[in-house]
């Protein structure tokens, strides 16, 4: 999907997604030196409406398994909507039938062979809400910085990497097909992104 989108202040730190967008040079300046972007959206989507954002993990048919493209993707476009005045308050959730079921899998194979991990995100990632403190400047944990609050509205399996986002939201939802787990504590490890600190909270 292709989204056109009112690009960032000059100096703001966030910059173009290589492999995920492609952004037109300035058409116009105006009050806030901003200037006319066109982003390449394949595994986000979103819309405002009523100063709310929506925000679709859109890989259905992966049941919006989590990628180094997504995460990228995802970045880039709360980076965006932190430009945007009108914007109150995002809304996070996915295309159904999932919320989003964890890291995929199909990514995640040859890993191994490899003998590295390659997260396959852009070589220059977008940093929404990074500067308010060093705690904050992580994945996820940025959220907390963002100065709108993100909403998760989980609605259907929620997992791993998902569980992870949903918790790092400011507030969180579930519908009645909501479907809340990780792999973790079954194969006697850690929680990953703190999440056995943040779900006592």
């Amino acid at each position: 999907m292709a989204a056109r989108l009112p690009g960032l202040p000059q100096g703001a730190g966030r910059r173009r997604v290589a492999g995920t967008a492609r952004c037109s040079p300035p058409l116009t300046q105006v009050s806030e030196q901003r200037s006319l972007a066109v982003v390449d959206l394949s595994a986000v989507r979103f819309e405002i409406a009523d100063r709310v954002a929506t925000v679709w993990l859109h890989r259905p048919h992966r049941h919006n398994a989590w990628t180094g493209r997504m995460h990228s993707e995802y970045r880039w476009v709360l980076a965006h909507l932190d430009a945007l005045p009108a914007v109150r308050a995002v809304v996070v959730t996915g295309t159904p039938p999932a919320f989003c079921v964890g890291g995929d899998s199909a990514a995640l194979a040859g890993h191994a062979e490899r003998g590295a991990y390659d997260a396959g995100l852009a070589t220059d990632l977008a940093l929404p809400g990074y500067g308010v403190a060093p705690e904050f400047d992580a994945d996820f944990a940025f959220q907390f910085a963002m100065r709108f609050p993100i909403i998760a509205a989980v609605n259907g399996a929620c997992a791993g990497v998902g569980l992870a986002l949903a918790l790092f939201c400011d507030l969180r939802f579930g519908a009645a097909t909501a479907r809340l787990t990780t792999a973790a504590p079954k194969l006697g490890l850690p929680a990953e992104y703190g999440m056995s600190w943040q779900l006592p909270r």
